[in-house]
């Protein structure tokens, strides 16, 4: 095999410093280069190895590569190849040292005629870059911000999201429920933003924030309370009747619908008694805001009905009466009641009772049925009354003023004694006691004058050929006889010294049994403290009052008036007379106004 000094020459490129320059392998071994061109000696025209041919090959572009640029010559004669001689080229290694001096610029740079000069880049064609790209490498690298559009989980828990939709398989491999994605919110201007501002402003001012209340007078969740407790509790302790049949259910509740004044009245009601049950003080305070709100509306309307009857001067002297609506006179019905529930005893009533007797004497309610009931409510107040007062009479003993012309069935009323004629009785009884007191502190004597006697007489044969329209042993049939033994009562504590006797005894004792016979649940409770009253001022022996202080207990317990507990007082202060001083129990009247105690015992 020849070595590489005995073989067909080959160029090499060697670099250096100045660029590119061909040298022959023999020429110097150890030169640090490396031989890119090889020439081959002619062996057919006899040429000498050593000769080194620069003539470039007939064909056209022979002298340049296949990229057409500018190469040194590079001859390589096929015909002087032999495949069967392995040669391998010889490659010098460039020193590191060499490596390090080489520039970038160097290379391909061998036909320029000023080596430093830059090399000429042709123009891309387009515009230019507003802002030319950088150099690779010559800026710093960017950190890419946090992704926005991860679902809520990830993010709250500051981990990649994979985005999956509708649930991220991220949550889903670290076991945690995917809350889903965010609302994709849309872009807009500053202008856009503005006009939605001015569109939610204009809307909340055309469109009312909340909506009205459907009932004046029931506005919050204490009223809805107090209105629940009338219509299913306290309704039922007014009247002997406590179903749907009741009036205050079913007149006096549907007209405060319509009349704000009525209602406010019927909640200040209801609230005084509920908040003797519960003493919460928010109770107390809503029932205190719908007394003075029932008290400024009533004033309000009498107002504006004296205002219309002033300016209707000079028509008939019918149309100058002073007309107000039905509500009007239920409102003073009912805060007379509430001076009941609130037990109060320095005489609240008598404004409220005095205005309804002013309404009903001028002028006739216009409803048939609220006509009805309102006539006997007010004649049941008005009669029970004068038991406890000295000034105190009923409207029907008055010269001058006529209740309205209105006598209804026995069976329609709702309290005993009025429609049926045994609160006459009463009121007569009444009339007489005043005279006996008025002729006892006038020093006539006998204070019972024969004229007295016969009138009681009379009033005592009506007593008894009384009869009840009640069925015969039912629990208002047992109220109706108790009202009655009652009257009679009245009438002996009335017209008889006032001492022990077996005739008393027997009927007070005949009276407790009819309240005994009353079930603790019934409807009669409602109306039983007036009698209960009388007998208590008429009992003489212990065991009779022991018997009474249970009948207030049970009654205080059914109904839960505060007026109850004064009307003890009094009978407790009237046995404490009769066991010192017996002549002056007669006059209980006088005691109670001792006490300065004034109070409906109804």
């Amino acid at each position: 095999m020849l070595s590489m000094q005995n073989s067909p020459l080959l160029g090499h490129r060697v670099l250096n410093g100045s660029g590119l320059q061909d040298e022959g392998c023999a020429g110097n071994p150890s030169s640090s280069g490396i031989n890119l061109r090889a020439s081959t000696s002619s062996t057919s025209t006899g040429a000498s190895p050593d000769d080194t041919s620069t003539e470039s090959p007939d064909w056209p572009g022979a002298d340049r590569s296949p990229d057409g640029k500018d190469y040194p010559n590079m001859m390589f004669d096929p015909s002087q190849f032999d495949p069967e001689i392995d040669i391998p080229p010889k490659v010098e290694e460039l020193e590191e040292e060499d490596l390090r001096h080489i520039k970038a610029s160097d290379v391909g740079v061998e036909h320029q005629e000023n080596p430093g000069a830059p090399v000429a880049v042709p123009r891309k064609r387009g515009r230019p870059r507003k802002h030319p790209l950088p150099s690779p490498g010559g800026q710093a690298k960017v950190t890419k911000g946090r992704s926005k559009t991860g679902c809520i989980t990830c993010r709250r828990r500051k981990k990649k999201c994979d985005e999956h939709k509708p649930a991220c398989l991220n949550c889903q491999k670290n076991a945690v429920v995917c809350e889903g994605y965010p609302p994709k919110e849309i872009w807009k201007s500053g202008r856009q933003k503005m006009a939605d501002v001015v569109r939610t402003q204009s809307s909340l001012t055309a469109v009312p924030r909340s909506l009205p209340f459907l009932i004046d007078g029931i506005e919050t969740e204490i009223d809805r309370r107090f209105l629940d407790h009338f219509v299913y509790g306290f309704s039922r302790v007014l009247t002997l009747i406590n179903d749907d049949s009741n009036p205050f259910k079913e007149i006096l509740l549907p007209m405060a619908t319509q009349h704000r004044g009525l209602m406010h009245s019927l909640m200040c009601l209801s609230g005084s008694h509920l908040s003797g049950l519960d003493p919460e003080p928010q109770l107390k305070e809503r029932k205190y805001y719908h007394f003075h709100r029932a008290i400024q509306d009533l004033k309000d309307n009498i107002t504006a009905s004296s205002s219309s009857a002033s300016a209707a001067q000079g028509t008939e002297d019918e149309e100058q009466k002073l007309l107000v609506e039905d509500p009007i006179i239920a409102s003073t019905i009912a805060l007379s009641l509430n001076t009941i529930c609130e037990g109060e005893t320095n005489g609240e009533y008598r404004p409220h009772m005095d205005a309804a007797r002013y309404l009903l004497v001028s002028q006739q309610p216009r409803n048939e049925k609220f006509r009805q009931f309102i006539v006997e409510f007010f004649q049941y107040h008005d009669v029970s009354n004068a038991l406890t007062s000295l000034d105190r009479r009923p409207a029907l003993l008055q010269s001058g003023m006529h209740l309205p012309d209105f006598v209804p069935g026995a069976r329609a009323g709702m309290f005993v004694g009025v429609f049926d004629g045994l609160f006459n009785y009463i009121s007569q009884i009444t009339q007489l006691r005043d005279r006996i007191r008025e002729r006892f502190n006038s020093g006539y004597e006998p204070a019972v004058d024969y004229q007295t006697l016969s009138e009681a007489v009379q009033v005592d044969t009506a007593i008894r050929n009384w009869k009840t329209s009640h069925e015969p042993e039912t629990s208002n049939w047992c109220l109706a006889q108790l009202y009655r033994q009652t009257t009679w009562v009245y009438l002996y504590r009335t017209i008889r010294p006032s001492r022990p006797s077996d005739k008393i005894a027997q009927v007070v004792d005949d009276g407790l049994a009819y309240l005994d016979r009353l079930p603790e649940d019934a409807g009669a409770y409602s109306i039983v403290l007036m009698p209960l009253f009388l007998l208590g001022c008429s009992a003489f022996n212990t065991h009779q009052r022991e018997r009474i202080q249970r009948g207030f207990d049970s009654l205080k317990a059914y109904s839960n008036l505060r007026n109850i507990e004064p009307a003890f007082k009094v009978v407790s202060r009237v046995w404490e007379v009769m066991d010192t001083k017996m002549e002056d129990s007669w006059d209980w009247e006088k005691i109670i106004h001792d006490m300065n105690m004034d109070f409906l015992i109804t």
